[in-house]
C-alpha cells in the first residue's frame, strides 16, 4: 500500500507566486474553492487526476511537487533543534512537521543559520587544534565537504541533466555490446579523445591524467571494474564537462573550495551514470529483483557501484524502488550516505550499533539482510555487505568498508532479499543516533538524547546506567 500524497503547502506557494485568488485557482483546477482549501492545509490527500492536473495548470513537473523533500528538512530540523546549544523545550515532532508545511522558508533559514553555527563552532575548534599543533590550514578543510553533501542531499542525488546526458553517451558508446566494456572505454579514450591509458605500479593511485601528454595512468594494483570507473570518469570530463559547469553555476557555493569538490562529486556521479544508464539499469534491476551481484555481473562494475546507483533511480515519471545507500568505516564513519527514503541520517554523531551494516565487518564474505524498524514505527529491509579494496602493497593496510542499502518495508516483493523473510515477524528495533533517538528500552545505548531529561541511580546498575524521562520528542 502507497503513501498518500499531501502536497498542499507547496501547491498553496505556487498559487501564491502566480497572485492567484483561491477560488480562481480552484476553477482552473476544476475543484471546489472549500476542497482545494483542504488540500492547501493538508487535510486531505491529492488524488491521482488532482496531481496531473495541478502539473498541467501550473506547469510543474512531478519532482516539483515530490513530498521526499519535506521529510529531509523535517529529518534536519529535528537533530538541528535537538542540538545542546538550544535552551528552553524542544520542539516536538509534530510541531517540525506543521513548520515545514506551512513555513518552509522560514524553516531552511533556520536550517541555514544552524548550519552556520555548526560551521563557525568546527572552524574555531579546528583553529584552536591547529594552533595547538601548528598545523595551519586545517581549519577549514571539512566545510567544502559538508556544503556539497548538502548540494547533493537537496538534489535528492539524482542529477538530471548530467544523467540523461550520461544515458546518451552510453548508447553512443555502444556500452550493451558484446565488447568488455573496459575495451570500449579504452578505445573511446585513444580514438575519440586522444588520452592514451597506461598502468601505474604506485600502490595507492586510482587515475592521473597529463594534459600535456595525453596519458591517463591508472592503478595495476585496482581491479577491472575501478580501472572501468576511472577511464568513465575521464570520459565524462571531456564529453561533459559544459553539463557539469551549468549545474556547478545553479549551485551557488561560496568558496572556490567547494567547487572543484563539487566537480569532483559531479563528475563521479556522471562516470557512475555512464557505466550504469538510467532506463536500461532500471529495467535490469526490476528484472533482477535488485540482486546486486548479479547487476555487478551484467554491467561489469564494482558491488559499491551498484548500491551507490539503485539509491539515484529518482528520475521523475520513472523512479526506481526508493532506497538509501550508505558505506561506512570501521571507526563508524559515514564517508557515503544518501536516501531516498523516509529515513534520514544523522549529520553529527555515529550510527546506530544495532544496524546490520556494522556487523558486515566482522564476515565480509556474507551478504546481511535485517528487517529493522524506525521509531516513527516505519519498517525496512536493510541489505550490508563487507567490501575489501587491496593496497597493492605489504605494508600499506587494506581499506575495508561496509556497505548498506534498504528500502521500506512494502517494497519488499521487489527485493530478492526479502525471499524467506518473515515480514510479520519481529524486526530490529534501531534508530539514527543516540543523540536523537528517543527509544526508552535500548540496552545499547551510548549516551541519553540531547531533547529528554534523564535520572541516575545510585543504588542500582543497568547495562545503561541512567533511565529517561518524558521529552520533547513526541509526534
Amino acid at each position: 500500500m502507497r503513501e498518500k500524497l499531501f502536497i498542499g503547502p507547496r501547491i498553496r506557494l505556487l498559487r501564491q507566486a502566480r497572485a492567484w485568488k483561491l477560488e480562481a485557482c480552484a476553477a482552473r483546477l476544476g475543484l471546489s474553492a472549500s476542497y482545494l482549501s483542504q488540500i492547501e492545509a493538508n487535510q486531505r490527500p491529492v488524488t491521482a487526476r488532482v496531481l496531473i492536473d495541478v502539473m498541467r495548470v501550473f506547469e510543474v513537473d512531478a519532482a516539483s511537487l515530490d513530498a521526499a523533500d519535506d521529510q529531509r528538512m523535517i529529518a534536519d530540523l529535528r537533530e538541528a533543534t535537538a542540538d545542546p546549544i538550544q535552551d528552553g523545550e524542544t520542539p516536538g515532532l509534530h510541531e517540525l512537521k506543521a513548520a515545514v508545511a506551512n513555513t518552509p522558508n522560514l524553516a531552511r533559514s533556520y536550517l541555514a543559520l544552524h548550519h552556520a553555527y555548526r560551521r563557525l563552532d568546527e572552524r574555531l575548534k579546528a583553529t584552536e587544534e591547529a594552533v595547538s599543533l601548528d598545523e595551519r590550514g586545517a581549519a577549514s578543510a571539512l566545510l567544502p565537504y559538508e556544503e556539497v553533501r548538502d548540494f547533493f542531499h537537496y538534489k535528492n542525488n539524482y542529477i538530471h541533466s548530467l544523467d540523461m546526458a550520461a544515458e546518451a553517451l552510453a548508447d553512443d558508446l555502444g556500452l550493451d555490446g558484446p565488447e568488455p566494456v573496459e575495451g570500449v572505454l579504452e578505445r573511446r579514450l585513444r580514438d575519440g579523445l586522444g588520452v592514451r591509458v597506461a598502468r601505474s605500479t604506485e600502490p595507492d593511485l586510482l587515475r592521473r591524467f597529463d594534459p600535456a601528454t595525453g596519458v591517463l595512468a591508472l592503478g595495476a594494483a585496482h581491479s577491472a571494474t575501478t580501472r572501468c570507473f576511472q577511464m568513465a570518469y575521464q570520459i565524462v570530463a571531456m564529453a561533459l564537462s559544459e553539463a557539469v559547469e551549468a549545474e556547478l553555476a545553479l549551485a551557488g557555493f561560496r568558496s572556490d573550495s567547494a567547487f572543484k569538490v563539487c566537480r569532483t562529486g559531479l563528475l563521479n556521479y556522471a562516470a557512475g551514470a555512464l557505466l550504469l544508464p538510467y532506463e536500461r539499469f532500471r529495467e535490469a534491476a526490476r528484472a533482477a529483483r535488485h540482486d546486486i551481484e548479479r547487476l555487478s555481473l551484467a554491467f561489469q562494475t564494482s558491488l559499491e557501484q551498484v548500491f551507490h546507483r539503485l539509491s539515484t533511480l529518482q528520475r521523475p515519471g520513472a523512479r526506481g524502488v526508493p532506497f538509501y545507500f550508505v558505506r561506512v568505516d570501521q571507526a563508524g564513519n559515514i564517508t557515503k550516505r544518501h536516501s531516498a527514503t523516509r529515513l534520514q541520517f544523522a549529520r553529527f554523531g555515529g550510527t546506530c550499533p544495532l544496524w546490520n551494516v556494522h556487523d558486515a565487518f566482522a564476515r565480509p564474505d556474507a551478504w546481511l539482510v535485517q528487517l529493522a524498524q524506525m521509531p516513527d514505527g516505519v519498517r525496512y529491509v536493510s541489505i550490508a555487505k563487507g567490501v575489501v579494496k587491496p593496497s597493492g602493497a605489504y605494508l600499506q593496510p587494506d581499506r575495508r568498508y561496509a556497505l548498506g542499502l534498504g528500502c521500506e518495508a512494502q517494497y519488499a516483493d521487489d527485493l530478492v532479499y526479502a525471499q524467506g523473510l518473515d515480514l510479520t515477524g519481529p524486526s530490529a528495533p534501531i534508530g539514527v543516533s543516540c543523540r536523537i533517538c528517543e527509544r526508552n528500552d535500548c540496552s545499547q545505548r551510548a549516551f541519553p538524547p540531547v531533547d529528554r531529561p534523564f535520572e541516575v541511580f545510585e543504588n542500582e546498575r543497568r547495562w545503561v546506567p541512567f533511565a529517561l524521562g518524558a521529552g520533547g520528542a513526541s509526534g
